[in-house]
């Protein structure tokens, strides 16, 4: 079992939870997700802040086999970019 633990800026918890459902996974709870031998635990951070701005985070914490984890976090990179400009 490995543990791996993630904080994203800029995407809320709720479309967090959906791109976990959508990368295999089932609603269990408000901020945990299960999967096919792996489970996801969402928090809600504090805001980041860089001078006057602030962005929201989530810490994602995904538990399972290493190669599953790897499938796991391969299909929500994509979802995960976010353009600067």
């Amino acid at each position: 079992m490995a543990r791996r633990s993630q904080d994203v800026r800029g995407i809320p918890l709720w479309l967090l939870r959906e791109y976990l459902v959508e990368a295999g996974g089932r609603t269990e709870g408000p901020d945990r997700i299960a999967g096919a031998r792996w489970t996801a635990r969402l928090s809600e951070l504090e805001d980041y802040r860089i001078g006057s701005l602030r962005v929201g985070q989530v810490r994602v914490e995904l538990e399972g086999a290493p190669e599953v984890l790897d499938a796991v976090e391969a299909r929500l990179a994509p979802k995960l970019l976010r353009g600067g400009g």
